[in-house]
This record gives C-alpha cells, structure tokens and sequence, in this order.
C-alpha cells in the first residue's frame, strides 16, 4: 500500500516507521512548509492518505484528497461542525472513502464500549450525576478533545432523558499527557468512575496504521466500529 503522510509532528513520524515496518510505502509527506507537494505526482500515487493535522486544516486537507481520489484516514477533530454532513454526502456509495476517529487506541474503542453499557445501566437512577473529564498535553489545540465529545455522544444516546448541554466536560491541559478520559457518576454518598489512561502514543499509531490498511481494501465513510466489526 503507497501512503501519503498529511502532517508530520510526533504522531506523522511513529505512523511513518510503523507503517515502514509493516511493508508499506511512504510516497509523500506534506508538512506545513512544503503545501504544494498536494499538486505533486507523488501525491497522485498514493493510495491511502493518513491525516493528522489541526482543525483549521484538516478540512481543506481531505477535500484535497478527495479531489484527487485519494482515500483519507484522519484523526483531527474540530473540523465537524461545520464540515461533517458535506463530507458524509461525498462519501454515499463509496464514491469517497473517509476513515474517521476521534481515537485510533483500540483500548478507547473499548473503553467507549463500557461507557455505552454503564451509561444503560445508570439512567434509571438519576441520584448518580454523570460528567466527563479529560487531560492532554499543553499542544493539543481543541477541547474538549474529540475524544471527550465521542464519550459524550455515545452517554447521551445510551441515558435516556439526558440532554448535551446537561452533561459537563472538563477539559486540563498539562505536560506531555498522551490522554486520559474518565466518564464519572458522582452521588452525595459515593462516585462511580471509568477511566482510559493512555501510557504513550503508541496505541493511536497502531490503529491508525489499522484503519488505513482495512480502508484500502473498503470504500465509503468508515469508523473503527467497521473496524473491528462490532455495529450495534
């Protein structure tokens, strides 16, 4: 499989000898310093690009993929909002490919998974509070991460009755923390706590690598539900 790197800070450079290892191609690499590569042949040539960016960027980034038929695997987040239903109408039938995560660690897709059960199991007793905190490093330029806002998704979805807005997420940033999420259900006598405490990068990277090799083989707008075949 020939790679395009959109992006290369510490994450961009762990996916490049992950993906080396694993008897892939690096065709291109585009950083901030070198945008017209986009319009190169080497760019042309890739399969699948792999996008981790900022979310002022990572829009402009996957149009440019797309544009060139090239299928993007991407964790930004932040660009959603605006952008997420544009970007799903490009993907129907498979006409783009879009492999997206708010986390690539198969441990936070697990994690999320007892978020959604613990989530059915608290609603019948409102006594119990639920709230979100999560923590990163002082580079991250978004909260609360997307992360945290999956978590969020999946708990209001799973808690019926409860709405967004009731459901309060802090946000630290500090030091060099890869990520920490807990999902909290706090009562005036104890506190229920889940939490996913990632020890190093490795784990995103790993998924990431995932993801691109299971969208070369598979079209349209895929998650790592696809990936790991487990759709409710």
């Amino acid at each position: 499989m020939k790679i395009a790197l959109i992006g290369y800070g510490k994450m961009g450079q762990m996916i490049e000898q992950l993906a080396l290892q694993r008897g892939h191609k690096v065709v291109c690499i585009i950083d901030i310093h070198n945008q017209e590569d986009f319009n190169s042949a080497a760019f042309r040539s890739a399969d699948v690009a792999i996008e981790f960016t900022t979310p002022t960027a990572a829009y402009n980034n996957i149009i440019r993929c797309f544009e060139n038929d090239i299928k993007v695997v991407t964790g930004s987040t932040g660009w959603q909002k605006e952008h997420w239903e544009e970007i799903c109408e490009r993907c129907k039938y498979g006409l783009q490919t879009l492999f997206w995560s708010s986390n690539f660690s198969l441990g936070v897709f697990l994690f999320n998974r007892l978020n959604k059960q613990l989530a059915r199991m608290m609603a019948p007793y409102p006594n119990y509070k639920p709230s979100i905190e999560e923590t990163h490093h002082v580079h991250k330029l978004d909260a609360p991460s997307g992360t945290a806002i999956t978590l969020a998704e999946t708990l209001v979805a799973n808690y019926p009755g409860l709405k967004t807005e009731q459901l309060p997420i802090k946000s630290i940033r500090e030091g060099e923390v890869p990520g920490i999420h807990s999902v909290i259900y706090d009562s005036e006598y104890d506190e229920i706590k889940i939490t996913h405490c990632a020890k190093s990068r490795g784990g995103f990277v790993l998924g990431a690598v995932l993801a691109a090799e299971y969208a070369y083989t598979h079209s349209g707008l895929l998650t790592m539900e696809d990936l790991f075949n487990q759709r409710d």
